[in-house]
């Protein structure tokens, strides 16, 4: 199960209103984990938007691993520059990089249950 695409985010400066478009337009569900993030569902694949002072510019894809330092290592090696160090977030723990073509991408370790 390990180093696999899990989750997608969306920057938003208006969470409400990107929340309703994705409810209104392709009837996913929406779950607010407070003021400035929301979880999708239904879509195919779990996400969320996120309208936080500190989102990414662009829509994130989000890879799930079982070792985060390991996960780390190897983007590193592989010519990743990471972007935000590894921090806690309410699913676990997790780091941003960027790939050598510019995309940035996140992979987490989830919190174990």
């Amino acid at each position: 199960m390990s180093d696999r695409l899990d989750y997608i985010e969306f920057p938003s400066t208006d969470r409400e209103r990107t929340s309703r478009f994705f409810s209104q337009a392709f009837g996913w569900g929406i779950t607010s984990y407070g003021p400035s993030y929301d979880g999708i569902e239904g879509a195919g694949l779990d996400g969320g938007i996120d309208q936080s002072a500190e989102r990414v510019a662009a829509t994130m894809a989000v890879v799930r691993t079982d070792d985060l330092d390991a996960a780390e290592q190897r983007v590193l090696a592989a010519g990743g520059v990471i972007t935000r160090p590894q921090f806690n977030f309410p699913g676990g723990r997790r780091f941003h990089f960027r790939e050598p073509g510019g995309n940035e991408l996140a992979v987490y370790v989830a919190r174990p249950e």
